[in-house]
């Protein structure tokens, strides 16, 4: 069976459908639309069906010269190990390269590095620069002191 890849925002249905699938939503407590508001302003995006079912997806966030973010690239469990993350993957990097901008980064959990190591990512260095915000902690701040 083959495989046909898009880049058209997906049924939002199908899309939280595979969102689910990562455990991401126990922590982020995203609706469907929460994410169809994510995708709309992502810059670019590729989702990967087979006979018509969301089975991948992947997408840019960039300013368009120099910074961009890859997220939320998934391949559905039962057809992870077939190429299609990475296909996905290339594609985003097409993206990136031919907008030339200069620095491409994402967020991996330790368990995927070495599938992004694969495609030339490499660990930022200790010293680099890079923090993120823990909003319940910083709602928990500013709730007790309003």
């Amino acid at each position: 069976m083959s495989i046909t890849y898009s880049h058209q925002l997906p049924p939002i249905s199908a899309y939280f459908d595979l969102f689910s699938t990562t455990g991401w939503n126990r922590d982020y407590q995203s609706t469907a639309r929460d994410l169809e508001t994510a995708l709309q302003h992502s810059q670019f995006l590729v989702c990967a069906y087979q006979e018509g079912r969301l089975i991948g997806f992947g997408r840019i966030v960039d300013d368009g010269v120099l910074h961009a973010m890859v997220y939320d690239l998934i391949a559905h469990p039962d057809f992870q190990k077939r190429g299609i993350g990475s296909n996905i993957l290339e594609k985003l990097l097409a993206y990136c390269l031919q907008k030339n901008i200069r620095d491409i980064q994402l967020f991996a959990a330790a368990d995927r590095m070495e599938f992004y190591k694969k495609h030339g990512f490499q660990p930022r260095p200790d010293n680099a620069p890079g923090m993120e915000l823990i909003k319940n902690q910083i709602m928990r701040r500013i709730n007790v002191q309003s």
